[in-house]
């Protein structure tokens, strides 16, 4: 009995000090997980498929091509950035100030910013830079020459540089955003075959990653261990070019990349069915419309156009064609923007409305052949788009169904690119084109795209619009740099150009990449291209660590919570 008695406090002493001791386990371990936190961990390679092939990994040479500005943003930086608000900050700059009635801009750099061969960027890499896009054998796009011909630079220091206007011209922070170039690597290059140079296929930038190798199907990106900003934690990124993006999506289902570039509206189905990636979605700075030639006499009465607008089902076309991927917008500033204005006309389909306002213009289908006529004219014409693109082809031929239901005949007509922007939109020899702008500035300046200077070969008032209302609009708004009275005269525009319907708004696309959720960290806003997908990339992640919370709030891994 009593041995018996012993072994059972045997027993009860042996549970209660394996009790202790899971107790102790669980107190230790809930204070190790109280004061500790899982950051991440630097490290890795993201690998990405996009569609199409570089062609000028430059700056000053990459806005005709999504996938050199996907590679531009992140070899590169400017003088200055646009933040996710589309707020100009600083970036190569650590400052500015404005003076001389908003005619002078004087640029103060950071001191800390090398190239990616360690030579530090001084001022003289602005001027350079700048004295490009002013040459007269600049290769780049005129809108960019044409803003730069107008301004003087001036280096007044290594660190500083001034910029002196004609006159105040209210986005030029914009401007300031591109990429600098090296003066030490192509001063000797002749602007006029700077296309031609090595350089484009392996650039020396100032950006957070510098190019270790590159060839016909990929390139290899490397993290600068000397850029200025935030330390990414990637080590690395390669991608993959594939010639169109159902390419990219074969290449995923093949288990060779984590992530897909753009997402097409034909892939998104299939996308949604790998469970290992996540979609992120976000509005292109950009829209989509029909240019109307409006010397033509069928568009000349605004009434028609109006018709036009009100025969239109644009939800049907994202819907249908786009599979979403898109935003029915009614004015050229697009609803990101501050000077938006969302109490304008919104034409939503009404084929009573339609028919109703071409009878007042005089327009009747006497001959009962579905086409009306007035006098000698009928209200037919060619709407054109570029025939490499099956969704905007698809969209044309949905775009005349639609039409032809108020006896309106748009003839869907299909030629090269280089002919429909080349001849037909440059030259103004079209009836109806559907196109678009892509990469539109934070700023939403639509000067250039509806002031009546713009009607000619140079410039890209392709609707040949011309207000003088919307002219004196337009002139103002650039000129001051009140924030409010810009947004007044910016309300009024719109509201004309609702009025009058120059050309046929549809939509702003949405931009949608896949991501592998074994990448952390990944967050979207609305992008001005498509290399702003990359504006988070250094909070991009493979793994997590555990870290003392006091550690990781020393360094600015975590944000302490606000009493």
């Amino acid at each position: 009995m009593v041995h018996a008695a012993s072994g059972r406090v045997r027993l009860q002493v042996v549970i209660a000090l394996a009790a202790a001791l899971v107790l102790t386990a669980v107190l230790g371990y809930v204070a190790l997980t109280a004061t500790t936190v899982m950051v991440p961990e630097a490290g890795g390679t993201y690998t990405e498929g996009i569609a199409g092939s570089p062609m000028f990994i430059n700056p000053v040479l990459s806005q005709a091509n999504p996938v050199d500005q996907d590679l531009v943003a992140l070899v590169f930086s400017g003088l200055t950035r646009v933040d996710s608000q589309g707020t100009v900050q600083p970036d190569l700059a650590e400052r500015w100030e404005v003076s001389g009635y908003g005619m002078v801009y004087t640029f103060f750099l950071r001191q800390d910013a090398t190239w990616h061969d360690g030579a530090p960027v001084t001022s003289s890499d602005v001027v350079f830079t700048v004295n490009v896009m002013q040459h007269d054998g600049y290769e780049g796009m005129s809108f960019l020459s044409t803003m730069w011909r107008t301004v003087v630079v001036e280096q007044l220091d290594t660190y500083v540089v001034r910029f002196i206007l004609r006159e105040p011209f209210a986005p030029f922070l914009d401007y300031t955003t591109i990429g600098l170039l090296p003066a030490h690597v192509l001063g000797s290059v002749d602007v006029s075959v700077l296309s031609r140079s090595a350089y484009n296929a392996t650039p020396i930038g100032t950006g957070p990653f510098a190019v270790e190798d590159i060839d016909s199907q990929r390139i290899v990106l490397a993290r600068y261990e000397g850029y200025y900003g935030a330390r990414p934690y990637l080590d690395r990124l390669e991608l993959y070019f594939h010639p169109d993006s159902a390419s990219v999506l074969e290449a995923r289902k093949r288990g060779e990349i984590m992530g897909m570039g753009r997402v097409g509206a034909q892939q998104i189905a299939q996308v949604q069915q790998d469970p290992e990636l996540e979609l992120y979605s976000a509005p292109l700075s950009g829209y989509n419309l029909v240019f109307l030639n409006l010397d033509r006499a069928i568009f000349q009465d605004r009434l028609v156009r109006q018709a036009m607008m009100w025969a239109l089902d644009r939800q049907a076309l994202v819907d249908e064609i786009l599979d979403g991927q898109g935003m029915v917008i009614d004015t050229p500033i697009l609803p990101q923007s501050w000077a938006h204005n969302q109490d304008v006309t919104q034409y939503a389909r009404d084929l009573r409305k339609s028919r109703s306002l071409l009878e007042q213009a005089g327009w009747f289908d006497d001959d009962g052949d579905g086409v009306r006529e007035r006098g000698d004219l009928r209200l037919e014409f060619s709407l054109a788009t570029n025939g490499d693109d099956a969704t905007r082809v698809a969209m044309i031929r949905m775009i005349s169904e639609q039409l032809a239901e108020v006896g309106i005949r748009a003839v869907p007509e299909s030629v090269e690119w280089e002919e429909l922007v080349g001849q037909r939109l440059r030259l103004r020899q079209y009836d109806a084109v559907l196109s678009g702008w892509q990469s539109l500035p934070a700023d939403p300046d639509p000067y250039p795209y509806w002031h009546s200077s713009q009607v000619n070969e140079d410039s890209v008032n392709f609707a040949n619009y011309i207000s003088s209302e919307a002219d004196a609009l337009l002139a103002e708004a650039r000129r001051t740099a009140d924030v409010d009275q810009r947004w007044s005269l910016y309300q009024r525009f719109q509201e004309l150009f609702s009025q009058d319907v120059p050309s046929l708004l549809l939509y702003q696309p949405v931009y949608t990449f896949a991501v592998d959720k074994a990448v952390m960290g990944i967050q979207i806003a609305p992008m001005a291209s498509s290399g702003e997908r990359f504006a988070t990339l250094p909070e991009w992640h493979l793994t997590v660590k555990r870290m003392m919370y006091a550690e990781a709030r020393d360094q600015g891994l975590i944000t302490p919570a606000l009493p």
